[in-house]
């Protein structure tokens, strides 16, 4: 019996050193890519010295907790901090309205025209967002939105990349669905709120993360159309850190592992759902 096991290990040890290369390779990406986020803690309880030190240190002599609370003091964290939870919740919850609708449309609505007009949204994609910057920042100063959260928010309510994702999850579903909806009397309206779109839960939770991400850490906008510290959203907070002849690169790094905490929670919840909504947004379409 103990040959038998003996054996058995030896067999599963042998299988396993096939994976030995990928699984080091894999190890060596993880390292990569949680280093910066070890660095920026680090950082933050580090002085300004050892951050600008020659060689650097990457850890640091003095743990500087007064750091964190140091940031209390030198900006409104927590105002602008419920800036940015306002324009996240506003600009998240109008694009997932209108990028399911849009997608709907583009995916199940037959209209003369389409095809071109789905080009013409996928076009959008390619052009920079600050070919535009001049007029949305006049628009927003005639409506005499400056200084206010609905002026930053405003142009983020349509995402073309979240309507293009929203229509090939809609595509993604059998069109017998559909048609059964339609067969119990269902209008358009009714087979798409009762049937269709809570079947598209995992596209919905990628264009969630992706907008969350996008407007939290949002800064040229709104760094354009705010001035005031109370009304800047927490990117644009950090930002006004970096003075003209020295920066506080300890508590700029301090307030960034705090303001990038929500980020972290709401990726970890709805991991599971993101990478299924991206990975099956293109199977059809």
């Amino acid at each position: 019996m103990s040959e038998t096991r003996t054996r058995g290990w030896r067999a599963a040890l042998v299988s396993q050193r096939r994976y030995l290369p990928v699984h080091v390779l894999l190890l060596a990406g993880g390292v990569v890519m949680v280093f910066p986020f070890v660095y920026q803690v680090l950082m933050s309880l580090s002085t300004n010295t050892e951050i600008q030190a020659t060689p650097p240190r990457l850890v640091p002599e003095h743990w500087m907790w007064s750091n964190y609370a140091e940031v209390f003091r030198r900006i409104p964290f927590m105002s602008q901090f419920w800036v940015s939870v306002s324009i996240t919740v506003l600009r998240t919850g109008v694009q997932l309205v209108l990028c399911s609708l849009g997608g709907y449309a583009f995916a199940r609505m037959p209209f003369r025209g389409r095809g071109l007009l789905f080009g013409l949204l996928l076009a959008i994609l390619m052009v920079p967002g600050q070919s535009y910057l001049i007029g949305q920042y006049q628009l927003v100063r005639d409506l005499g939105l400056l200084e206010t959260v609905w002026g930053i928010v405003l142009p983020g309510f349509f995402s073309a990349f979240g309507v293009f994702l929203m229509r090939q999850s809609f595509m993604s579903l059998p069109v017998e669905l559909e048609e059964a909806a339609r067969l119990d009397g269902c209008n358009p309206w009714q087979a798409f709120w009762r049937v269709m779109f809570p079947l598209v839960r995992p596209g919905l939770s990628a264009v969630t993360i992706v907008t969350v991400l996008w407007s939290w850490n949002d800064l040229l906008w709104p760094l354009i159309v705010t001035t005031r510290e109370e009304t800047m959203p927490l990117s644009v907070g950090i930002a006004t850190m970096a003075g003209q002849h020295s920066s506080e690169y300890a508590l700029m790094m301090a307030a960034s592992v705090m303001s990038m905490a929500p980020i972290f929670l709401i990726f970890f919840t709805m991991q599971k759902r993101v990478i299924e909504g991206l990975a099956t947004s293109g199977l059809k379409g």
